[in-house]
């Protein structure tokens, strides 16, 4: 009969630490919140309660596993536009959201300001709570609080209150 060079004790032992390294795998991952997807603007809430939509406002906005994709486009009554594109690489973590601008662009015909291009890379930060299926998070780069739930994702201005309304289209 051969003899093993290792006893039963450490296949056993082995066994339970493969076991253990999988469960934390698993906890790790199940803790690590997801916001992937494509988002289309659904409505904007002014502070004085009118309702801005599609056409007056369009956006969208995907997220990746790694990067943020955001457009939109507001026209108002005397015809100019207001328009923002901003791209960056993000990372979200049970308690951290974190960006680095790759570039924006933003047009404000409205405010009656020049195209601004913004080529700086940056990496800004902020904290995360996550509650059941709830992740809240400030965004690093806007003065905006954003609230993803289930399908929807909801992003309300500190400055004048507006509140936009965006839904999950994949």
């Amino acid at each position: 009969m051969k003899r093993s060079y290792f006893p039963r004790q450490f296949w056993a032992l082995s066994g339970v630490l493969v076991g253990m390294v999988l469960l934390f795998a698993l906890a790790a991952s199940a803790q690590a919140p997801s916001i992937e997807g494509t988002y289309q603007f659904v409505s904007r809430q002014l502070p004085d309660g009118t309702i801005l939509r599609p056409p007056e406002i369009i956006g969208l906005c995907t997220f990746t596993k790694s990067h943020k994709n955001f457009n939109n486009v507001r026209k108002d009554a005397t015809g100019k536009f207001t328009s923002n594109s901003h791209v960056y690489t993000y990372k979200l973590t049970a308690t951290e959201f974190s960006e680095t601008r790759l570039f924006s662009i933003v047009n404000d015909q409205i405010g009656g300001k020049e195209i601004v291009y913004n080529l700086s890379s940056e990496t800004r930060s902020a904290p995360v709570t996550v509650e059941g299926g709830r992740i809240q998070f400030k965004d690093p780069f806007s003065r905006r609080s954003f609230v993803f739930e289930g399908n929807k994702w909801t992003s309300t201005a500190e400055d004048n209150a507006n509140v936009d309304v965006w839904e999950k289209v994949q």
